[in-house]
């Protein structure tokens, strides 16, 4: 294949993947053994969106790459969608999930004893986002289950990984950002929503 159409290929790849597209994808869908190649081209590409100011991105989340719209335009694109349905997390499931994010892996019941409150209905929405999982059992009586993030949380909060994570004071922060980075990113029509049924673990055991 030739170099620009190497490039042309990763692009479309990427801009037509509806999770964010790993290295060790894109390598088997165009059947070449180099990952350092796919990465090189990847940061070509980035560049290249960045300094001709285009309408779009190439940003590295939760392990692999996606197409988003550049931030700079949210007013607008807010504007053009904003009769869509925003199905936002509460302040509620923001504690729970900052608690579960930075002190994983812990029990509901150790949840409970740090926001003094009941979190059934938190974690339930918690787990139907796909945002958090039951990753074991606690070695204690009873067994109880204890809960960690998945891939999902990386992908919704774009980061990389959990070593990513702002300071914990700064995590309301973070959630305003991905919320407004969701009213970009979410137009079907051009494919760049991060789908919420996917399940995928951020760590796995």
């Amino acid at each position: 294949m030739e170099e620009n159409n190497f490039k042309s290929a990763i692009e479309a790849l990427i801009f037509a993947s509806e999770k964010p597209a790993t290295i060790d994808q894109i390598k088997k869908v165009l059947n070449i053994p180099d990952a350092a190649s796919v990465r090189k081209v990847i940061e070509e590409l980035k560049v290249e969106y960045e300094t001709q100011s285009r309408g779009l991105r190439i940003v590295e989340i939760a392990g692999g790459f996606q197409m988003i719209a550049a931030t700079a335009f949210s007013p607008f694109l807010k504007k053009l969608f904003k009769y869509r349905f925003n199905d936002k997390l509460s302040k509620p499931a923001l504690e729970s999930l900052a608690i579960i994010a930075y002190k994983q892996p812990l029990t509901k019941s150790e949840i409970e004893s740090l926001r003094n409150v009941n979190v059934d209905g938190v974690m339930k929405s918690l787990l139907d986002k796909n945002l958090i999982r039951i990753c074991g059992r606690k070695k204690i009586p009873g067994r109880p289950f204890v809960f960690g993030t998945t891939r999902q949380f990386l992908e919704h909060f774009g980061l990389k990984s959990l070593d990513d994570l702002p300071k914990m004071d700064e995590f309301n922060a973070l959630a305003k950002e991905a919320e407004n980075r969701a009213d970009i990113e979410e137009i079907p029509e051009a494919n760049l929503e991060v789908k919420n049924d996917s399940g995928e673990n951020a760590q796995e055991n």
